[in-house]
């Protein structure tokens, strides 16, 4: 056999094992959807610690810009299978306080995807099919004019629907959520006359809760965080209390649908106990 007649040969060998191989996954992936919705339990809220773009674009030979780019990709695709699920309520975390402190010029483009992904959801026909209200949580006095004035948009456009909630934490940080629920706190208080004193005697858990930024969503019963770090890294302490963690090692580019399902299977499977 001529060598290039070896070579087409083991090109066509490697085709049909990659065939082979995208065939099992498929029907994995079948098996476990049907898994997952005949079971019937799943998150009321889930957390999406968006992680890894970088690695994913360097592992990959590209530039950082483009894995922030493919990870604001994958975030549509996620969008749909919470909707295909009927999940109620999720919130992903797409860049932090800490991040706020990289290259600009890395800032100015997660920030130049941000803008573009608020309009394009502001129009996307899933949001207003499935009346998906969208917010943005954090603390975004620093951002770009624009790229605020397209995050309102989207609220604006959404404000008064009553399906899924998505909430987008960009420049959050959950150390900052507590400190400004504190403050708004004080300030009411304040405001209806009581001393420092009287607001100290009786502050209760729920003073803090009612001023999060996304008070009227229940916390989250189970978090996703790719890229396999194992750590919160601030996502939504006052509320993770009693959440369910899953960390996959995957990069957020390269989640899959069927590592979707599997983390959901996972949360499914857990017996949660609430401290009792």
């Amino acid at each position: 056999m001529s060598s290039e007649a070896a070579q087409l040969a083991v090109r066509t060998l490697q085709k049909a094992r990659n065939a082979a191989r995208s065939a099992l996954v498929w029907g994995y992936e079948q098996r476990l959807g049907r898994d997952v919705q005949a079971h019937g339990r799943l998150p009321r809220h889930l957390g999406l610690i968006l992680d890894g773009n970088r690695r994913f674009a360097r592992a990959s030979g590209l530039q950082r810009e483009v894995g922030h780019s493919f990870g604001a990709d994958k975030a549509h695709e996620v969008l749909q299978w919470c909707l295909e699920l009927g999940i109620p309520a999720a919130t992903i975390w797409v860049l932090s306080t800490d991040n706020t402190s990289r290259d600009p010029n890395e800032l100015a483009h997660i920030l130049s995807l941000l803008e573009r992904e608020a309009r394009n959801l502001a129009t996307d026909p899933r949001i207003h099919a499935n009346r998906v209200r969208v917010r943005a949580i954090g603390q975004h006095e620093g951002f770009p004019p624009q790229v605020l004035a397209a995050l309102q948009d989207l609220e604006a456009k959404t404000a008064d629907y009553d399906g899924m909630r998505l909430n987008i934490a960009v420049g959050y940080g959950g150390r900052e959520e507590i400190v400004d629920a504190v403050k708004i706190h004080l300030h009411r208080q304040a405001q209806a006359g009581l001393s420092l004193d009287e607001v100290a005697r009786t502050l209760q858990p729920s003073d803090i809760s009612a001023h999060l930024y996304a008070a009227d969503v229940p916390d989250p019963d189970f978090i996703i965080r790719t890229s396999g770090e194992i750590r919160l890294s601030g996502f939504m302490l006052w509320q993770s209390v009693y959440s369910e963690y899953y960390f996959c090692d995957v990069y957020w580019p390269g989640f899959r649908r069927v590592d979707f399902l599997r983390a959901l299977r996972e949360f499914q499977g857990r017996e949660r106990r609430f401290g009792r």
